[in-house]
């Protein structure tokens, strides 16, 4: 599934800050809530917003623990029918600030970005596009957090964006069987640091519950492509995938050693609870959480503020420092 260019030109509007022989940004981060419009790498015109730390230094840690959360932007991606001006959404920014900037934006197809939504696929190119625009404007370290459909594009992301090559490159084989050969540029700027995906899917097709197969109708079929349309804001793709991208249960061995949280409630109506524990199974146990949260349902719009406080803990105490291996990592909520 390839989705349309959208014009020609910069990878964001605003101003893009050069990089010295280190790979450090030549300015400090930026202090100020902004807007943009970023551009993926396949020309599909991606809104951004741009929220800055707004939590407190206390003067009680060292000079690096003090400075670390100003250095450090969470890049948050929603899930499928979501945007940056959904009031979930907005919810998240604002509690994440509390422990680092935070990055917001609208996968394709949906708010006012461009193209269509190809419900995991190509949204890795907008993810990387958010995480190259964050470290543009001066941060160092940044954590991706996705919730469901941005969870598996997190996880997908993780795995095909490394810091040590110039791009990403899967040959293996996706969830469906048809050879997955995946190669995307820019990994030495576009990769996180730490990722956390939550209330996400371990394999694609899924069809289990009530609700999925509701979602896979919305998707799927002409008249649900147009309730989407017209009721859900949200722009599908009509074009079945081909070839069939990486599952994130394939791509969660590769993400180490990335630190890699897995957040799932026991409420989950979309997916259950084999999900989460495949995917965190799958992955490196040296490098891997898994939080199963007691009463907690599905995604950014059920996530209670005591679990978005710890997840944006989480992600600044794990991003840009080795991982350790916390036992069996599993919590309750």
């Amino acid at each position: 599934m390839v989705e349309h260019a959208e014009g020609s030109g910069k990878l964001f509007r605003t101003d893009v800050v050069t990089v010295g022989g280190s790979g450090a940004p030549e300015r400090p981060p930026a202090r100020a809530v902004a807007r943009t419009r970023l551009r993926a790498a396949d020309g599909v015109g991606i809104e951004a917003e741009h929220r800055p730390y707004a939590g407190v230094i206390t003067g009680g840690g060292t000079e690096a623990e003090e400075a670390a959360p100003a250095r450090l932007a969470i890049v948050v991606a929603h899930g499928f029918t979501g945007s940056l001006d959904r009031p979930a959404v907005r919810r998240v920014s604002q509690a994440l600030a509390r422990h680092a900037a935070v990055v917001t934006f609208s996968f394709r197809g949906h708010g006012r970005s461009g193209g269509r939504s190809t419900v995991g696929d190509r949204e890795v190119l907008d993810l990387a596009a958010a995480v190259r625009w964050a470290r543009s404007l001066g941060y160092r370290r940044v954590a991706t957090v996705g919730f469901s459909m941005g969870g598996s594009v997190a996880v997908r992301h993780a795995a095909l964006f490394r810091a040590e090559d110039g791009g990403a490159e899967d040959g293996g084989t996706g969830g469906g069987g048809h050879a997955a050969h995946e190669a995307y540029p820019g990994g030495a700027d576009a990769h996180t640091d730490a990722v956390v995906a939550v209330s996400a899917p371990a394999r694609w097709y899924y069809r289990g519950t009530p609700a999925m197969r509701r979602v896979h109708w919305a998707i799927q079929h002409p008249l649900g492509r147009l309730v989407s349309r017209h009721w859900l804001r949200t722009r599908v793709h009509h074009r079945d995938w081909d070839p069939v991208p990486l599952s994130p249960v394939r791509a969660a061995p590769l993400i180490a050693p990335v630190p890699l949280l897995v957040v799932h409630g026991d409420r989950d109506a979309y997916f259950p609870l084999d999900h989460p524990r495949s995917l965190a199974a799958a992955a490196d146990p040296a490098h891997t959480e898994l939080w199963i949260e007691h009463g907690f349902g599905h995604a950014e719009n059920a996530a209670p503020p005591g679990l978005l406080d710890r997840i944006g803990s989480w992600a600044t105490a794990r991003a840009g420092r080795p991982a350790r291996h916390d036992g069996g990592g599993t919590t309750d909520g």
